[in-house]
């Protein structure tokens, strides 16, 4: 660092220490007339009182101006709770960029207020701003960051309500599959009916893809990792809901579903199964051969 850098930044710890109390006031202010953020002036008081303390401290330390947020720890934690906060009360990622970038100001008329001199404001004004566009910078990516997290953790619960493993019969599960099968959906399946068969102790499940609506190599292929996994659990594994023209692109694909149980109807599937784990028919009430 050298002797005009230092010197820059003993004035902003200065105004931060002498004048704090008047710049969390006016940053205050300021977010509330240009970030139209829906938090209490008490809370954002006590948040801008503790920030400025955190920022006054890192700006002793001996780091580069344009590390000091990303490298003093609490206070890079403070920038990201202040963005995860806003994120909360439903605020936009650029209104949280605006409340942040409202402290250049505050911190420039607390400065100006003891020189008016261009020339010594100017280095000022530069610091400030390489400061605070790292703050905003950061604070916009963690409210991406938690915008993803959400998002991703509903496509999963999206994924896990889309594809439910149904327990038809003791010993017998079975998963209806609608729309699309791809690599992330085919995850869930697998996990899911393995869990459900550890659980029930099921010897039989059944993956009926009626609603899919087309099968290809690469369907076809994830169908088979599922059963296999299943096969590695120690049960059986039908596929049902064969359509014919499902049929025909199978055949037409060169697909060998030979080795894999396959029934037209999910129907069928529950009859085979019934039958292949010697269970009791719900219609005669007698055990039924295999």
């Amino acid at each position: 660092m050298n002797a005009s850098d230092a010197a820059v930044r003993d004035r902003l710890t200065t105004a931060l220490r002498e004048r704090g109390d008047e710049i969390a006031d006016r940053w205050v202010q300021l977010q509330q007339e240009r970030a139209a953020i829906d938090i209490g002036e008490s809370e954002l008081r006590e948040e801008a009182d503790a920030l400025l303390v955190l920022l006054g401290g890192a700006l002793a330390g001996d780091v580069g101006v344009d590390n000091v947020v990303d490298a003093h720890r609490e206070l890079r934690d403070a920038v990201m709770e202040l963005s995860l906060r806003r994120e909360r009360s439903g605020a936009t990622p650029t209104a949280t960029s605006l409340a942040v970038l409202a402290l250049k100001d505050a911190l420039l008329e607390a400065v100006e207020r003891d020189n008016q001199d261009p020339r010594e404001l100017f280095p000022v004004a530069l610091m400030i701003n390489r400061l605070l566009d790292e703050a905003a910078a950061l604070s916009f990516s963690a409210y991406v960051e938690r915008r993803e997290e959400i998002i991703q953790r509903q496509s999963r619960q999206l994924l896990e309500l889309s594809t439910p493993v149904v327990h038809l019969w003791r010993q017998v599960l079975a998963v209806p599959l609608i729309g699309t099968l791809d690599t992330a959906r085919t995850q869930v399946v697998m996990e899911n009916l393995l869990q459900s068969i550890q659980a029930h102790e099921a010897r039989v499940a059944i993956i009926d893809i009626t609603g899919v609506p087309t099968v290809d190599t690469a369907v076809a292929q994830h169908l088979m990792q599922t059963v296999n996994a299943v096969r590695l659990m120690g049960a059986d594994c039908f596929i049902s809901g064969i359509r014919p023209s499902i049929a025909q692109t199978i055949a037409q694909l060169g697909i060998d579903l030979s080795t894999i149980l396959t029934r037209a109807t999910l129907a069928d599937a529950l009859a085979a199964a019934i039958r292949m784990t010697d269970q009791e028919s719900p219609a005669t009430g007698a055990p039924t051969n295999r």
